[in-house]
């Protein structure tokens, strides 16, 4: 049995159980009236099979329920996002913790979450970088949220660290574009040939409020539900991954904001 057909099994078998409640009967009527009005009425299994039939002659209806249920499942979920980023708006947009690229005044904020051992987050980093050099008036907000272990972690830990050295933006992409996995040994090696002062990053690598930085960036994906890296958050609109047409997808977004705010708080 394929997933499919399995998929088209189970769902046909939910069907024919809600069908056989308190509003079995007038359903019916309107689906085989005929049936329904025999002397008697129906028995359980009747209506099993009655229901099944006409559901096996007419497979488009499964095709409409499953559709209408993804909208309806889809709407829900953007109307809990919504109402969770305009809860932790201030966090999510204006924490001091995170770095913030491109225009600190800007007039719409763009939030990334990523890991630097995130290759869709690797192949996103040109669009991003593009959005900024495009529009100067795009706030970034970059989460470090490294899911990927240790390695990840220390890779997050140095490129925070290398803010205080005015250097953040440069440590975070090179992180990306240079080969090799990311871990404290290449972000050191990056930090030297950036001119840092490696003996202070460290140092700063540990201090608390770097963890402080990542510990919230956790716990907002978690609130958000996030599923992996990257995801972006353009005002209160939600973009999961890295499509192929991310850069259309973020300045499209970054319009709409523009031009019409967020639905909730951002």
């Amino acid at each position: 049995m394929t997933l499919k057909s399995g998929l088209l099994t189970a769902l046909v078998a939910a069907v024919v159980a809600a069908f056989v409640t308190g509003a079995t009967l007038s359903i019916l009527w309107r689906v085989a009236p005929g049936v329904v009005n025999t002397p008697g009425g129906l028995q359980e299994k009747q209506i099993v099979d009655v229901v099944r039939n006409y559901l096996t002659k007419n497979p488009e209806i499964l095709v409409e329920m499953t559709t209408e249920l993804d909208k309806r499942q889809a709407a829900e979920q953007a109307a809990k996002q919504q109402k969770i980023i305009s809860d932790n708006a201030d966090a999510i947009f204006r924490s001091p913790l995170a770095f913030v690229a491109g225009n600190p005044d800007g007039d719409v904020s763009v939030v990334e979450f990523f890991d630097y051992n995130c290759g869709y987050c690797r192949r996103a980093l040109p669009d991003v970088v593009k959005l900024v050099d495009n529009d100067k008036k795009v706030r970034l907000v970059l989460k470090e949220l490294p899911i990927f272990g240790e390695d990840s972690e220390a890779a997050s830990k140095a490129a925070l660290a290398a803010h205080r050295q005015g250097k953040y933006f440069e440590m975070h992409q090179k992180l990306f574009t240079e080969p090799g996995k990311a871990d404290k040994e290449k972000a050191l090696r990056i930090a030297g040939e950036l001119g840092l002062d490696v003996a202070q990053l460290e140092k700063d690598m540990a201090d608390p409020e770097i963890q402080k930085s990542l510990d919230e960036a956790k716990e907002l994906a978690q609130k958000l539900g996030l599923q992996g890296t990257p995801l972006y958050l353009i005002g209160d609109h939600v973009i999961p991954g890295a499509p192929d047409d991310l850069y259309d997808q973020l300045t499209k977004h970054v319009a709409e904001i523009r031009e019409n705010g967020c639905k909730a708080t951002c």
